[in-house]
């Protein structure tokens, strides 16, 4: 055979390898507004840096007459590429092929990429769209998935790993993505469930559609298993690149330092008068974070789970930090389980890669009720206080309004170790609110003394004079100056170091 005859018939099968299951499943794919795998791939990297790996592997199962349906790559594409510059590995899998089901070999080739970037210490993402375990392989492709979770689990802290749901994602499939840091959603296309709407009509008699069980809303606002909700997978792979943009390439580096142009003493004037005079009345904690953080953005993560909680990536003097923030305009701001388990988790990741812990502290206490004793709220509570006594990166806390109780405690306090503690003149540090406090302290009292008992115990403790005389706030600043006393604490803290006793790994509670 001449070279050039060579050279054509490799052509020849690189475009049929290309094709994934042929046009006439590209066409289907693209009808029912869905990308392929390779399209995806091509808007997620930077242009031209793609490198595909075992394109031409196959299954080798015989069974059901599978042998004679042999598509080159087997409906998975895996290979490594580049994100704003940096090296990312991904694999996507291809619908178009089996229906993106997963077999024996097709897994291989996602555990080839996932030890590749482990080794390499760089993120690697998934693009899932898949109608789950290969059925004619049997026991094959669930060891495949096995060994997948395996290695989601070795990665885990040690580099970045997120997962986009572009479709189907049903049974055992969901736990990969249930491991990974970050899993992104499209509305109305995507579908997650351990077992879907037939099966749940079969067992437990309720009558469900797909989108309900299991769909972006259910999943982004009441389930919490999802980060972000997108409305198009366009929209979904810029979200992804934002998203890296925030965070190092593994857990031995520090996240990108990006040029600011955003001067570091700006005053922000509006936050002297952002808190109401009366402590009742709620406000967005976003209008204090949002502008004293770099160009004034905050990138959110979870923004419709736990609303009275709210966490996210922004950046201070061109470094990144992860925000963590008591949300008094929705339940006034109380812990609860749902925003234990969400800021307990975020706290985590951060610390994981070396992102530093800024926390707006406005918390009356913790939801109280039957429902969350009955549910575990001190189980969950306990997430809290474990994710911020653990971690050793620069951890600062910035107390705005109300510290009450053990709410108080588990917020990045003093004494569960962090670094800086800042207060607002208008902070109110204490057991609990003045009319509670008084109710307990005095029972029988007239409801004219009862007054002047609760004026003497807010003189007392809605300050944070209290807490500054014995050292549990560092300083008591002006809201207009937040984001140059963040800078410079954050800047005090860049070299922290700071080490837990040698262990396996603790016992959080779960």
């Amino acid at each position: 055979m001449e070279r050039t005859e060579i050279y054509n018939q490799f052509e020849e099968l690189n475009k049929r390898a290309s094709q994934g299951g042929g046009i006439d499943k590209i066409e289907k794919q693209h009808a029912a507004g869905r990308m392929t795998a390779r399209e995806r791939i091509e808007a997620l990297l930077d242009k031209g840096t793609f490198n595909e790996l075992d394109k031409f592997v196959n299954h080798r199962c015989t069974n059901f007459g599978m042998e004679k349906k042999q598509i080159p790559g087997d409906g998975m594409v895996t290979g490594y590429g580049k994100i704003d510059g940096r090296p990312v590995f991904v694999y996507a899998y291809d619908f178009t092929v089996h229906g993106g089901s997963l077999s024996e070999t097709n897994a291989a080739k996602i555990v080839k990429v996932q030890q590749l970037a482990l080794k390499n210490g760089a993120p690697v993402i998934a693009l899932n769209d898949s109608g789950g375990a290969r059925i004619q392989e049997g026991v094959g492709s669930l060891s495949g998935y096995a060994s997948i979770f395996y290695q989601n689990t070795i990665a885990s802290g040690v580099i970045p790993q997120i997962s986009a749901i572009l479709g189907p994602c049903a049974g055992g499939a969901c736990y990969s993505p249930a491991l990974t840091d970050f899993i992104f959603m499209v509305k109305e296309k995507s579908h997650m469930f351990i077992t879907g709407p037939d099966v749940v009509k079969t067992v437990t008699h309720e009558e469900v559609d797909k989108e309900e069980l299991g769909g972006a809303y259910a999943h982004s606002s009441k389930s919490g298993v999802t980060h972000f909700m997108c409305n198009t997978e366009e929209e979904t792979m810029l979200a992804i690149r934002e998203l890296l943009s925030f965070l190092p390439s593994n857990n031995m580096e520090d996240a990108p330092l990006i040029p600011c142009t955003d001067d570091a003493r700006r005053q922000a004037e509006e936050l002297q008068t952002v808190i109401p005079e009366d402590p009742n009345i709620p406000y967005d904690i976003k209008d204090i974070i949002e502008p004293v953080m770099d160009n004034q953005y905050f990138f959110e993560v979870m923004p419709h789970f736990a609303k009275n909680i709210v966490v996210g990536f922004a950046r201070l003097n061109g470094r990144s930090v992860g925000v963590v923030a008591n949300q008094p305009a929705y339940l006034a701001g109380v812990l609860d389980i749902d925003a234990s388990d969400k800021a307990a988790r975020f706290i985590r990741f951060c610390d994981c890669f070396n992102i530093p812990l800024i926390t707006f502290e406005d918390v009356p206490g913790f939801l109280p009720g039957v429902t969350q004793e009955h549910n575990g709220i001190i189980r969950h509570g306990a997430k809290i206080v474990y994710a911020y006594a653990e971690a050793t990166v620069p951890k600062i806390t910035l107390i705005t309004r109300k510290a009450y109780g053990g709410a108080y405690i588990v917020m990045s306090s003093k004494q569960t170790g962090a670094d800086i503690n800042l207060a607002y003149p208008q902070a109110e540090i204490a057991v609990m609110g003045a009319e509670g406090a008084v109710n307990i302290l005095y029972r029988n009292v007239t409801p004219e003394e009862k007054s002047g008992l609760i004026q003497e115990y807010e003189f007392k403790f809605s300050n944070p004079y209290r807490a500054a005389e014995r050292g549990f706030i560092d300083e008591i600043i002006m809201p207009r100056d937040t984001r140059y006393k963040l800078i410079q604490a954050l800047e005090m803290t860049h070299n922290k170091s700071q080490s837990n006793p040698p262990k396996k790994h603790g016992n959080m509670p779960l």
